[in-house]
C-alpha cells in the first residue's frame, strides 16, 4: 500500500492566516508535516485599525499545540519591501520556501459612482499588488530549487460578478491573470501557479450588507459553509502529487469543487470587404445575440444550495 502523500520538509507562507480560510490551510498544512509561516497584519477587514499580532499568534499557539510547527508574521503583504521580508522570514526560520498562499484579502463595498479612489487603491493594493509582492520574492527562491507552488485566492465576484464590489471585482479577477502569467512564465522551473475562489462564512463575508434579497440569501447560504472545507483543495494543490495542475482555477463551496472555465473565443464573424459601425450594428450584434451573457452576480450563477 502506498503512503499517504504529506507536506514533511516543506515550508508553507500563509497571508491572512490569523482566521478564517487562511486559519483552516494553516492549521491543515501543519497538520500533514508543513512548517507554516502564519502571516497576519491583524487589522479589520477593510483593512483600517493598528496593527494586532493577537490572531497569528493564536494560530500558532494552536498549531504548536496540535503538535505542529509554525511561526508568526505580523508584516503587510501590501508593500514590495514587507512582502519580500515575510520571505525572509521563512527563510530564517526554516531554510526554504515551498508554497505561498496568497490569502489577505479585505472588502470596501461602494457602489460603483460613489466609489473613493481610496476604496479602489486600497483594496487594489491587498487583493492583487500584495499576490504580485508575494509571489515576485518567493520566485527566486522557487526556480533556484526548480519547485514550488502559488496558490492565489480569487472570488466570483471577479469571475461571475457581484454588486458594489467594483474594486474587489477587479482585483480578483486581476488575480486570475497574474496566476495564469506566473505558471507561464515559470512552468520550465517546475513553479505552477492556481487559484481558489473560497465560499465560507469569514469576517470578511460577514461584513457585506444584506441590503437585498441576492445579498440576504448569499449570506444564509455562506453561514452553513465553514471556511475550512476549502483547506483540503489548497493543501492538495502544495502536494508533490498535484505538481502536474498549473494555471487552473478551482472552486471550494461546502463540499463542493468547482473547475472554472477560461475566458475562450465563442463565436466570429468575418467579411472580405472589412467592417463599418454599420455594418457591425446590422450584422455582427444581431448574430452575437444569442450567446451574450446576462448581467448576472454570483449568487445567480451558483443558485444552488451547498451540500
Amino acid at each position: 500500500m502506498s503512503e499517504a502523500p504529506t507536506l514533511e520538509n516543506k515550508v508553507v507562507i500563509v497571508t491572512g492566516a490569523g482566521g478564517g480560510v487562511g486559519e483552516g490551510i494553516a492549521k491543515l498544512a501543519a497538520s500533514r508535516g508543513a512548517k507554516v509561516i502564519v502571516n497576519d497584519l491583524g487589522v479589520s477587514q477593510d483593512g483600517t485599525g493598528s496593527t494586532d499580532g493577537t490572531p497569528a499568534q493564536r494560530v500558532v499557539d494552536e498549531i504548536k499545540a496540535a503538535g505542529g510547527e509554525a511561526t508568526a508574521s505580523y508584516r503587510s503583504v501590501a508593500e514590495w519591501d514587507s512582502a519580500h521580508a515575510i520571505i525572509q522570514d521563512a527563510l530564517d526560520a526554516y531554510g526554504r520556501i515551498d508554497c505561498v498562499v496568497n490569502n489577505a484579502g479585505i472588502l470596501r463595498d461602494v457602489i460603483f459612482h460613489k466609489m473613493s479612489e481610496l476604496d479602489w487603491n486600497l483594496v487594489r493594493s491587498v487583493n492583487l499588488d500584495a499576490c504580485f509582492y508575494m509571489a515576485r520574492a518567493a520566485a527566486p527562491h522557487f526556480k533556484a530549487q526548480e519547485s514550488g507552488s502559488f496558490i492565489h485566492m480569487t472570488s466570483t465576484s471577479g469571475l461571475v460578478g457581484n454588486l458594489a464590489q467594483a474594486n474587489y471585482s477587479a482585483a480578483k479577477l486581476g488575480v486570475v491573470a497574474l496566476s495564469k502569467s506566473i505558471a507561464i512564465d515559470m512552468e520550465r522551473f517546475g513553479v505552477r501557479s492556481n487559484c481558489i475562489a473560497p465560499f465560507g462564512f469569514t469576517r470578511m463575508v460577514n461584513t457585506i450588507p444584506e441590503t437585498d434579497e441576492v445579498n440576504r440569501r448569499r449570506l444564509a447560504w455562506a453561514r452553513k459553509m465553514t471556511p475550512d472545507k476549502v483547506a483540503p483543495l489548497a493543501v492538495a494543490l502544495m502536494m508533490d502529487e498535484s505538481k502536474y495542475v498549473n494555471g487552473q482555477v478551482f472552486s471550494a463551496r461546502m463540499n463542493e469543487l468547482f473547475l472554472f472555465s477560461q475566458p475562450r473565443p465563442i463565436r466570429s464573424a468575418q467579411t472580405a470587404e472589412g467592417w463599418t459601425p454599420e455594418t457591425v450594428l446590422s450584422n455582427v450584434f444581431p448574430a452575437f445575440k444569442s450567446n451574450f451573457f446576462g448581467l448576472e452576480k454570483s449568487a445567480d450563477a451558483i443558485g444552488w444550495e451547498p451540500w
